[in-house]
């Protein structure tokens, strides 16, 4: 369950990353200054984005497991193995999305935004924001799923009986 979690989110993590950094790519060439990408990283750390990476890794790991094992079942073991060992190996290597992840921040924001937005997220309030981010999110795509889902069927429905209404056989 917490795989599926976690896949679902790190899929949307990395699409909503890959457009930010695609849209965002001009930007992180533009010269920042050192005070204003230091709040931006400080903002990153503060928010707890390693969360990101680590959901993204669990799906990688999970995706490659499945890869692996189908054209080699009697390995699985191993090809686990070798999984957990290159996960461990790529433990703590996450600066660097960070960095890029921070300059977006510093780019889209003036250093006085950034003192604001990392007072903030100092507080208790804000740190509560942070912490709990990505289960909120989470839950707040469950229930867009279950509520987009609901309103097609009714829209159908809806649209169907106006025009079943008007003569129409639909």
């Amino acid at each position: 369950m917490m795989m599926t979690r976690l896949s679902g989110f790190a899929a949307a993590a990395l699409l909503a990353f890959s457009l930010a950094f695609g849209a965002a790519a001009p930007a992180v060439s533009q010269e920042i200054p050192p005070e204003q990408l230091a709040l931006a990283r400080k903002y990153v750390d503060l928010t707890n984005k390693a969360q990101i990476f680590e959901a993204i890794a669990a799906m990688t790991a999970s995706q490659t497991s499945k890869l692996l094992t189908q054209s080699n079942p009697e390995i699985a073991q191993q090809i686990n193995d070798q999984i957990g060992k290159s996960l461990e190996a790529r433990r703590g290597k996450s600066d660097d999305l960070f960095n890029q992840i921070a300059r977006i921040y510093a780019v889209t924001y003036t250093q006085e935004e950034l003192q604001q937005i990392v007072a903030f997220y100092e507080t208790p309030a804000g740190q509560k924001l942070a912490d709990n981010a990505m289960a909120v999110n989470q839950d707040v795509g469950k229930v867009m799923q279950i509520y987009t889902s609901n309103f097609g069927t009714e829209f159908v429905r809806e649209v169907r009986a106006a025009l079943k209404a008007a003569g129409y056989n639909v």
